[in-house]
């Protein structure tokens, strides 16, 4: 299945928005990274995505990945350093089980939109938006179809859509 049957291009413009309408209440940055595959770990893959994509760039350290690897149904929440750093552990569990279901049922943008609102909310409480806050990431949907070279033997539950 290619991105734009996962997610077309309205549906990739709608997530871009709302990243958008969530960045708007905090100086938190949010980032929706798809690919095809990962048959490894999916928080090790998501973390290298993440170092990939130089999202711990960011002025305030307080950027959120929600990286999607769709053919294997697989999906992770993580945040940079000032976030781990400033909210409680299971910080994103509910954000996890909601885009799960979203995703089995087959819904990925309305799930990413809302779950994006969700985290824009979260953050504000710890990273209030400011007036001079500029937005430092891309807000569009980022994707690459590269084979995953960061196989992992130990396969853990973390965001598996089944």
């Amino acid at each position: 299945m290619a991105l734009v049957d996962f997610i077309p291009p309205a549906g990739q413009r709608q997530i871009a928005d709302a990243i958008t309408a969530a960045e708007r209440h905090t100086t938190g940055e949010i980032c929706v990274h798809v690919t095809p595959r990962c048959r490894g770990n999916v928080v090790k893959r998501a973390t290298k995505t993440f170092n990939r994509l130089h999202l711990y760039t960011t002025k305030r350290r307080n950027a959120v990945l929600i990286f999607v690897a769709y053919e294997d149904r697989k999906f992770a929440i993580l945040g940079d350093t000032a976030i781990h750093n400033a909210v409680p552990e299971g910080f994103w569990d509910g954000e996890v089980e909601e885009l799960g279901r979203y995703l089995k049922a087959g819904r990925p943008v309305d799930g990413l939109c809302e779950i994006i609102a969700r985290i824009g909310d979260r953050l504000s409480q710890y990273f209030p938006g400011e007036r001079d806050d500029e937005n430092e990431l891309s807000n569009e949907v980022t994707f690459d179809d590269l084979d995953d070279d960061l196989l992992d033997d130990h396969n853990d539950d973390y965001g598996n859509m089944e």
